[in-house]
């Protein structure tokens, strides 16, 4: 019985970010393996930042697996999340959000997860603002909703960026940023931590690990920057792949990740791995149920949205409210299941 529960309940999520479900063939299947892989990285920051963290990886990828291995960056995080969707890219980094996406429209599967330098799988998101913003210390601080105030936002795929400070920030504090701030602008987590140290918004999401890596990279931005608020603890970023590859292909790709740093040239490997985010730790492994929280969370907030709806209908609320209560039900499950 409980594995009848289990089975109807993973059919239930197969996309429950927008609360509309998505159908699988939503993406374009693979043909055959490919003959190069292509390895997509999400715009957490500049290419060339990125371009300088993961590329040593994708090499140590590439003579591990005899197959050439390609870089692909976007300007957005759904620009790799599309280019899996059309076979264009084959693996990627992804937050869970962004991960999320790329399960439910882009035929993707979690097979490893990342963690810190001291073993830790996690990390916060952060409202921040100046350090000279003397009146500015706290969310009531900035929820005086005058319009006086600039906010910069995370790309609407991220999670520390953008998910997190919506349900967290605005959705329990029943505060639309549109009617609050002057101004809402969306963009990575480096272009908003310089936004913000040099004064062009004046109060902006970001995340543990860009602080992290900005206080190594940017020591003087970062110390023109004030945390005033931290989120709980955010699972540690998802690897996806296109589940649609052979088995075999998958299988070596995912020993790769889960071997890195613990076989061979154990040093090289963590010297390589000390140089992405603010210093990442062993991969460690994964797979779909991982998003089950951040899956909850965006539920969560896409209720309290329509709660506070008071253009809706009374009948079309409850409908809606059910649709996403049953979809709660069956995460519970789930997670239970675990």
């Amino acid at each position: 019985m409980v594995r009848k529960l289990i089975a109807s309940a993973a059919v239930a999520v197969t996309a429950l970010v927008g609360g509309v479900a998505q159908a699988e063939t939503n993406y374009k299947p693979l043909e055959k393996d490919p003959t190069e892989l292509n390895f997509g990285i999400i715009s957490t920051e500049s290419t060339s930042n990125l371009k300088e963290q993961w590329v040593p990886l994708m090499k140590d990828l590439e003579t591990a697996l005899g197959m050439k291995v390609n870089p692909f960056f976007a300007p957005d995080y759904a620009g790799v999340i599309e280019a899996m969707r059309f076979g264009k890219v084959h693996l990627a980094w992804f937050g869970n959000k962004s991960g999320i996406e790329a399960v439910d429209r882009s035929g993707g599967e979690v097979f490893a997860q990342t963690s810190k330098a001291d073993g830790s799988q996690g990390y916060y998101s952060h409202i921040i603002t100046h350090v000279d913003n003397k009146d500015i210390n706290s969310l009531e601080d900035i929820f005086k909703c005058d319009k006086s105030l600039n906010f910069g936002i995370g790309d609407p795929n991220s999670t520390s960026g953008f998910l997190v400070p919506s349900y967290y920030v605005f959705a329990q504090n029943g505060v639309n940023p549109k009617e609050c701030f002057k101004t809402v602008r969306n963009a990575n987590h480096e272009t908003n931590l310089m936004a913000t140290a040099n004064k062009q918004v004046h109060v902006a999401a970001n995340n543990s690990e860009q602080l992290g890596r900005s206080m190594k990279k940017a020591p003087e931005a970062a110390s023109k920057i004030k945390v005033i608020w931290t989120s709980p603890l955010i699972p540690s970023d998802p690897m996806v792949y296109r589940k649609d590859m052979s088995k075999e292909l998958k299988s070596r790709i995912k020993a790769f990740f889960l071997s890195y740093g613990r076989l061979g040239d154990v040093a090289h490997a963590k010297e390589v791995l000390g140089g992405i985010s603010d210093g990442q730790g062993l991969f460690m492994e994964s797979n779909n149920t991982q998003l089950y929280p951040v899956r909850q969370l965006a539920l969560f907030k896409n209720k309290l949205k329509i709660e506070g709806n008071e253009g809706l209908a009374a009948d079309d609320k409850e409908k809606r409210l059910l649709a996403i209560n049953n979809k709660l039900s069956d995460l519970k499950v789930l997670v239970a299941a675990q």
